[in-house]
């Protein structure tokens, strides 16, 4: 199961820059990386990322599958939550490409994971012990469910894995483990939390598990304690103790114990033993890192190409520096690396010798303020090293001792896989193969379905924008034909007097004066029409008999324009509307489109009907200013693009609600339909304006 798990999240890609195929995990981080950014990672030290290789690494089932988890719900985007909000997004850095140098995606990681650069940030001061305190709460109740992106997020906030809840009387880990939330319980190991802690009724995790008859998680957390020895052991000879049978220590022999009996390595045992119980825990847990480095470089040499070996990226000569440490303890970690085998080897043994005395019930300690240990007090105190220290509280990360669990893990790995699976909540049951693929293929029909409908959405906008900008464009056209109307009013009135003036003249003078070419030649002959009715022209009658030229002149509008533009006072006298009407109506129409389009800019689909009957009314006094018949083909073209279109609108909006109780709306498409309606509309009404200009 562990390998097909392996190839599963093999598919996925690097969570730093994006290479598909990523060989390597950060445990505590839920993340995937490919070569470059494990290199980079692995200079940053444990206490920032616990790198772990997919292929060659041990693997506990339960650690894998916790991973898994993380991986796929998304966790990367906990480090990344600046890089995903558009509103920020401008403001922070780029994500690095597969393509790019090594130290871009150096400098990218470091800020993501050293200086949590992207990640959400609460509106208080960090230091506010009331919010700390409120996230750790959450933590309690977070980790009763199999949701671990959730935990995730709250430990980056800041929640205290090891906060004591004062109403509960336990610790996060009390919670997970007495609930079989075994990924709950393998992400707060990760992330430090103590297995020996105790609960208000002096019960430690691994009791409450038993108690709650999860025999699997009783196991791993028993594990847990010893996480820190187990590691050491089976660095030397390659097996570990079995705690269920009270074997707790394996202590291998040298073959050439010549170094063991010189001056030099009693006097460093005597050193060793002179030391504090904490000062012991402090060089056991730099011992556990150099392990841990020595290791994972033999991985990182039989995963590379030889060829390259002599690159940045494959070499971490010495442990990294952890700015909580002392810079004496700094260097010491430091100089672990200058060992050689037998002599690093040897030190091991050491350690493991002395903490097997300390723990006995008549060991002496080089302190004479720490008591003897128990047996049980010594597990709490070697869980307490995979956890943190309570005047150095750094190895919260250190939850990657958990590496070494996952060997122990593997010796009876059968056996326990399926009741790891059985009692954790995050299946009924093993995962079958099949079922994954279904989920996977669910997933990926799911996430097309959300880009289809991102696309949909932007198209939308896009029509809509061009809507919004033709509705624009229409109101900026009907003020500047208001602006020609009255210039052409005024003009009228102007020439109506100058007209009134040589009628009087002409009559004085007498019919023997010619008349002057640039006079009306009809005008007399209908002014003598107009008298024999008994009343005088109106200025529009007087305007229609002058040549186009005149009214040109005069700014009478429609004059010497093509076929298609209409003469409201003289194609079809009485009939057709007057401007003002037309430009009146038009603009009626527009702002109900306009109150439409924003309906649907804000996704308000109830308001579609109304918006439709105040444009459909508005059309319809439109289309009753002209007669039945127009003579004019545009005019009749127009009416009918006009009424039709809104007809249409009607109907599309009518559907938005559903006609039977269960039945399903695509509003996207609809909402794409009726948008095409309102710009058939203003078509139609920018068509009869610019017939009446």
């Amino acid at each position: 199961m562990t390998a097909r798990m392996n190839r599963r999240m093999a598919n996925e890609v690097c969570g730093d820059c994006g290479t598909a195929e990523p060989g390597w995990a950060s445990i505590n981080r839920g993340v995937l990386l490919c070569d470059d950014c494990c290199s980079v990672h692995r200079s940053l030290g444990r206490h920032i990322s616990q790198v772990r290789s997919l292929q060659h690494s041990n693997w506990a089932t339960s650690l894998l599958t916790m991973v898994q988890q993380l991986v796929t719900s998304g966790a990367n985007s906990i480090w990344e939550h600046s890089l995903l909000d558009p509103a920020m997004a401008r403001s922070t850095k780029r994500k690095p490409s597969p393509n790019d140098s090594l130290s871009t995606k150096a400098d990218f990681t470091k800020a993501k994971y050293q200086y949590l650069a992207f990640v959400h940030r609460l509106p208080c001061r960090e230091d506010d012990d009331s919010t700390m305190q409120d996230l750790s709460k959450q933590l309690h109740s977070s980790v009763r469910t199999g949701s671990l992106e959730t935990s995730l997020r709250l430990l980056s906030l800041g929640a205290d894995v090891n906060f004591f809840h004062p109403e509960r009387g336990a610790t996060p880990l009390h919670v997970a483990a007495s609930a079989g939330q075994t990924g709950q319980v393998e992400l707060l190991i990760v992330h430090g939390a103590d297995p020996g802690a105790l609960d208000i009724n002096s019960k430690t995790p691994i009791q409450c598990a038993k108690e709650a008859g999860f025999s699997d998680l009783y196991e791993r957390l028993t594990a847990c304690q010893f996480e820190l020895t187990d590691r050491l052991i089976y660095y030397l000879c390659g097996r570990k103790p079995d705690h269920l049978s009270g074997q707790h220590f394996i202590i291998p022999e040298m073959a050439d114990s010549s170094l063991d009996r010189s001056e030099l390595a009693k006097q460093a045992r005597k050193k060793l033993q002179a030391l504090s119980n904490r000062q012991f825990e402090e060089l056991a847990m730099d011992v556990y890192d150099e392990v841990d480095r020595r290791e994972m470089d033999a991985v990182w040499l039989t995963t590379q190409n030889h060829s390259a070996l002599v690159m940045d990226r494959t070499v971490v000569p010495f442990l990294p520096v952890n700015p909580e440490f002392s810079s004496t303890r700094n260097q010491g970690r430091q100089k672990l690396a200058r060992f050689n085998a037998r002599e690093f080897a040897t030190l091991i043994i050491d350690i493991l010798i002395d903490a097997r005395r300390r723990q006995q019930p008549g060991g002496q300690h080089g302190s004479t303020s720490d008591a003897p240990m128990t047996r049980e007090e010594m597990a709490m105190a070697l869980g307490r090293m995979s956890g943190f220290s309570d005047e150095e509280p750094v190895y919260d990360s250190v939850a990657s001792d958990e590496d070494d669990l996952e060997n122990q893990r593997l010796s009876d790995a059968k056996g326990q896989r399926a009741e790891s699976m059985a009692s954790s909540d995050l299946s009924d049951g093993p995962i079958t193969l099949e079922e994954y693929l279904q989920v996977k293929k669910a997933l990926a029909a799911s996430d097309a379905r959300v880009q289809q409908l991102v696309q949909l959405k932007q198209q939308q906008q896009q029509e809509i924008s061009l809507l919004q900008s033709m509705v624009q464009k229409l109101m900026q056209e009907n003020a500047n034909l208001r602006t020609q109307v009255a210039s052409a009013q005024v003009a009228a009135n102007k020439q109506e007097g100058n007209t009134e003036n040589n009628n009087s003249a002409s009559s004085r003078s007498g019919r023997d004066r010619p008349i002057s070419m640039f006079e009306p030649r009809a005008a007399p002959k209908e002014l003598s029409a107009w008298k024999e009715m008994g009343k005088l022209p109106s200025t529009e009658d007087l305007v229609a008999g002058m040549p186009s030229s005149i009214q040109r002149d005069m700014g009478v509008a429609g004059a010497g324009a093509q076929d298609d533009k209409v003469n409201t006072t003289g194609a079809e006298p009485g009939s057709l509307p007057s401007q003002d009407d037309v430009v009146r109506k038009t603009e009626q129409i527009t702002k109900n489109i306009q109150e439409l389009l924003r309906s649907a800019q804000e996704s308000k689909h109830d308001s579609f009907i109304a918006c439709s009957e105040k444009i459909l009314t508005a059309v319809k006094e439109m289309a009753a200013l002209f007669p039945e018949k127009p003579r004019s083909e545009t005019i009749r073209l127009s009416l009918q693009l006009l009424t039709t279109s809104a007809q249409r609108l009607q109907v599309q909006c009518h559907h938005t609600v559903p006609t039977e109780p269960e039945g399903d709306v695509d509003m996207q498409l609809l909402t794409q339909q009726v948008i095409q309606c309102a710009y058939d509309i203003a078509k139609a009404a920018k068509q009869l304006v610019t017939i009446f200009q």
